[in-house]
């Protein structure tokens, strides 16, 4: 029986990573997109500060490498890191070619455009290009338009994935990815979606912590969906946090963009005394992983619910051209940025591990793919540098899209498979254990595998989150699937694969910081997890 509801491919994830791989595809290919909520309720629409990418001559690519390895702290891969970094300038003329609209300064001599070009933590030269603080809603408005042009892009709003569907491959003996089951949030409807080529592009899972910069999508979906079907997961320990969002009871985490320390903004204690030199000699500019730190520091000493970060001594009309988004949100909240500190505290910001996949975005699964925050390429190592990860983005979306370009005619359409089935199960009238357990997990991930950890304090998150999958488990097994559910049980997943990487790694390096292993360990390895259905091992095929 011929499948229904068959592409070519199926792309879960409708940010920059996911938008990018669409309109890289040859036109003549079907393609779905999922998007959770809206094209624009994802990360890359809140990005602030912008994409790293060498355009200015007196910057180079060795320098760009460099300063990468280095924020990594000897967990970078060179050859990702290289690879993303050599094709970056041609990722970002994409994005202008597409009319992505970036801050200029004056024009040069030959009439081409110069763009200006900050400078965050962890870079040596002003490299970042961006669009005022608002940078994400500039590129991903622009790939929405071209997305919603293309018409051999189908766009499913307000649907999330439950799982990925796999059959064996009968020519290699591997297991290979052959669609999704995908929910209707609005009407509670599950349907099956089958392609040759799967690509998740759903994002990290910052939502594991109690507070997060990130909107509320981003809980690991493609990360526990390919682990659930046996990808292999590395380096989850690394958890960014963003050490400057916006600290009020109504803001939700708004994040305040590392550019303003670019800037020349000035973090400073409640009376009003600068700290960061006495923690890295790059002060404000040092890397994200040191200056999360050194805030959580100087809380906890004092007691303080908040420290502040302070623009003000700068002009005001710099500071209202340059930082238009936060200026306005700030004053949402009696805030003024131009005469007045902002108060901050650190939020989970960013995942730097994820799916293993190669430099063509494959996974262990045939023909999935995974770009964006939900992978693991090697690039970050152990803290991800400023701006880099829109660059990834591109750079790796238009490389999966590239091979699945040259593979697709070659790969066979896949066989049925039976629709979501929900005859066994019921809807649940008690919604308050859905609530009750994303809030415990959330809490205790906070508390135990936060910015500081500790032997004991993995351990007894562990115990925790063991009880938890149970519970889930059992929730999940008897009643209807809703999208609450759904991320908490992947939620549940990945703290679960996040607390074994943090537990394996008996050092302190980058963004893993444990009392107990205060040193660096001699040897940089990454933290490789491998599931016991492990699809990159040969399988048994009844060929009968």
């Amino acid at each position: 029986m011929k499948p229904t509801n068959l592409y070519d491919v199926l792309i879960i994830g409708s940010g920059a990573a996911g938008l990018t791989v669409a309109l890289q595809l040859d036109s003549s290919l079907r393609v779905a997109l999922i998007s959770k909520a809206t094209l624009q309720g994802g990360a890359s629409w809140l990005a602030q500060g912008g994409i790293a990418a060498v355009f200015d001559k007196d910057d180079s690519a060795e320098a760009h490498v460099a300063d990468t390895l280095t924020a990594g702290a000897g967990l970078c891969h060179e050859d990702a890191v290289r690879f993303v970094v050599e094709n970056g300038p041609k990722a970002v003329h994409w994005l202008i070619d597409s009319g992505v609209d970036f801050t200029k300064e004056e024009a040069e001599e030959n009439g081409e455009p110069s763009y200006h070009l900050t400078q965050e933590g962890g870079h040596s030269h002003r490299r970042i290009l961006h669009t005022a603080d608002a940078t994400g809603k500039e590129i991903t408005g622009t790939l929405v338009e071209r997305a919603l042009a293309a018409s051999n892009v189908q766009i499913f709003e307000h649907h999330c994935a439950v799982d990925l569907v796999t059959q064996a491959d009968k020519s290699s003996r591997k297991i290979r990815c052959t669609g999704a089951y995908i929910l209707d949030i609005n009407n509670g409807d599950v349907e099956l979606l089958q392609a040759k080529s799967v690509v998740l592009a759903s994002g990290g899972a910052s939502k594991t912590y109690l507070y997060t910069s990130n909107p509320d999508g981003a809980s690991g979906d493609g990360i526990a969906m390919a682990w659930r079907r046996g990808c292999r997961v590395g380096n989850l320990e690394f958890n960014q946090f963003h050490p400057t969002c916006l600290y009020h009871p109504k803001a939700k985490s708004f994040l305040i963009t590392e550019a303003l320390r670019g800037e020349g903004a000035i973090l400073k204690l409640p009376d009003g005394t600068p700290f960061m030199h006495n923690f890295h000699a790059d002060a404000e500019l040092a890397p994200r992983d040191v200056v999360a730190r050194a805030i959580d520091h100087e809380m906890k000493r004092l007691g303080s619910d908040c420290l502040y970060l302070d623009i003000s001594h700068k002009p005001a009309e710099f500071i209202i051209e340059h930082f238009p988004t936060v200026h306005k949100r700030c004053l949402e909240f009696g805030i003024d940025i131009t005469t007045t500190p902002i108060p901050i505290v650190p939020a989970a910001h960013y995942t730097c591990g994820g799916i293993v996949v190669n430099t063509k975005g494959q996974t262990d699964l045939r023909n999935l793919y995974a770009i964006g925050e939900s992978a693991f390429t090697g690039l970050h190592g152990a803290n991800r540098m400023a701006s880099n990860s829109l660059l990834e983005c591109l750079v790796y979306a238009q490389a999966a899209a590239s091979e699945i370009n040259q593979l697709n005619s070659k790969i066979p359409e896949p066989d049925f498979v039976r629709p979501w089935d929900e005859s066994q199960v019921e809807y649940s009238d008690e919604n308050v254990v859905i609530s009750h357990n994303w809030d415990e997990l959330r809490r205790f991930m906070w508390d135990y595998v936060g910015i500081v950890r500790t032997d004991k304090r993995l351990q007894r998150a562990q115990h925790r989150i063991n009880l938890l999958q149970k519970e889930i488990q059992e929730y999940y097994s008897n009643y209807k699937v809703g999208r609450d559910l759904l991320e908490l049980r992947n939620l549940a997943t990945v703290a679960e694969l996040i607390i074994s990487c943090a537990l394996q790694r008996k050092e302190s390096r980058g963004l893993h910081y444990t009392l107990d292993y205060p040193k660096l360990a001699p040897i940089a390895k990454d933290t490789i997890l491998v599931p016991i259905n492990f699809a990159g091992q040969d399988v048994i095929i009844n060929l009968d």
